[in-house]
């Protein structure tokens, strides 16, 4: 399963209401020592600013830019049939290696706006109304709290530079602890290059002032994320259109400066001081474009030592627990019914070195040994096995054995778990 960042797909509705997710299954194998078809992937489209975590908030990818893709779960490995495993002295083996399953992820996707700008504030304080006076966006407008429900972004192009233009909705006192509407929203502005404080000048709440609303969203935004103190603001004090209001920006426009902010005096419903706004705004993008590194694609080459070990045992108690891609795949792959099988699976595991690294930490013949992870592990009884010649590993890193040997082994007690 793949996500694509798709710039033409804008929610993450559709995997809100189809959470569940399947790509397609491979094919057995056919006779005539034909291979079954490969499973088809599935291709799910994501929106820029998308964020990949686990349950536990653990972040797996931030995709933000067109055609950035991300495998969300990694389909299985093919098995082999059993005459990819026949050698001169096994002409026929009975059995086969199984295919593995494919991964099963529980993920969770957040969508982050990616704006340049990111207008906060009061509910009600002008926001949308910024957004469709700087750009042709039309966002529901009224003079309610909480109208809007969702980030609206608004492009702005001046003086040849494009830049976005988001208006938070939701903020109040408390919005950092999930009060209102905020905590579903102040996310947004951790992706934005600058912040605007939109200011009502001419609120109707007698126990609200200009200074006071800027005080309440900054202290929000810090208690939700300290590291928002470094980013660029600017002060729009809205709503001089109103007599009122613009005898509030005028009492209120020293002290915020006093206090280091740029502060803009503008109304979005006249559009009286929106130019000089634009302009500011556009040097704070220009100056946080400016310094972003220039990415380049580069393709970095690790190889793979040549004495690197495949698998790794840990003491757990009377118990030895193998860890590795390799003996994790090969026991997936083992059908334990079958004799032959499990007796192929010990062979492997000797030549990988598995054998020998169990005698250095003290197994004795009757120890546990665990296989794989604690959720989904294969657990038996260990008894040596004579030493084997050196085993050939396939280009399809698959394990085959030399033509001139038979596996020999001791383990005849195996059970799965």
């Amino acid at each position: 399963m793949v996500l694509l960042v798709d710039p033409d797909v804008n929610s993450l509705l559709d995997l809100h209401y189809h959470p569940h997710r399947h790509a397609g299954s491979g094919q057995p194998g056919q006779g005539g020592n034909r291979n079954g078809s490969s499973g088809q992937d599935l291709v799910v489209p994501v929106p820029p600013g998308t964020v990949v975590q686990t349950p536990d908030g653990e972040i797996l990818a931030d995709l933000i830019n067109p055609g950035e893709s991300y495998v969300l779960a990694a389909g299985g490995h093919g098995g082999l049939g059993n005459a990819a495993l026949a050698t001169r002295r096994r002409k026929a083996p009975g059995f086969a290696l199984r295919g593995e399953p494919g991964e099963q992820v529980d993920a969770v996707l957040e969508l982050k706006t990616v704006a340049d700008i990111g207008l906060i504030g009061y509910p009600s304080a002008g926001k949308s109304s910024l957004v469709s006076a700087l750009s042709a966006a039309k966002p529901k407008v009224a003079d309610y709290p909480f109208t809007t429900l969702t980030p609206h972004l608004g492009v702005v192009s001046l003086a040849g530079t494009t830049f976005t233009v988001a208006d938070v909705p939701g903020l109040i006192p408390g919005a950092s602890q999930g009060k209102g509407l905020g905590h579903e929203f102040l996310r947004h502005v951790q992706r934005c290059s600058a912040l605007v404080h939109v200011v009502d000048t001419a609120t109707f709440e007698t126990e609200r002032d200009p200074v006071g609303d800027l005080e309440v969203i900054e202290a929000e935004l810090l208690a939700f994320d300290p590291a928002l103190a470094d980013r660029p603001r600017l002060v729009a004090l809205n709503k001089i259109d109103i007599p009122d209001g613009r005898e509030m920006a005028a009492m209120v426009s020293d002290q915020l400066r006093e206090r280091g902010y740029e502060v803009h005096e503008i109304s979005a419903v006249s559009h009286e001081g929106l130019r000089e706004l634009s302009y500011a705004m556009l040097r704070l993008v220009l100056a946080d474009r400016a310094q972003r590194p220039v990415e380049q694609t580069r393709v970095v080459l690790r190889p793979r030592p040549t004495d690197a070990v495949d698998f790794e045992v840990r003491r757990q108690g009377d118990a030895f627990r193998v860890l590795g891609t390799k003996p994790l795949r090969w026991v997936r792959q083992t059908d334990f019914g079958n004799e032959e099988a499990v007796r192929y699976l010990a062979d492997r595991l000797a030549k990988l070195g598995v054998e020998k690294r169990l005698a250095e930490l003290g197994a004795v013949e009757g120890s546990t040994v665990i296989i794989g992870p604690e959720d989904n592990a294969v657990v038996f009884d260990w008894v040596p096995s004579v030493e084997h010649e050196a085993q050939v590993e396939p280009a399809d890193g698959q394990a085959q054995e030399p033509e001139s040997a038979e596996p020999i082994t001791g383990e005849e007690s195996t059970r799965q778990s």
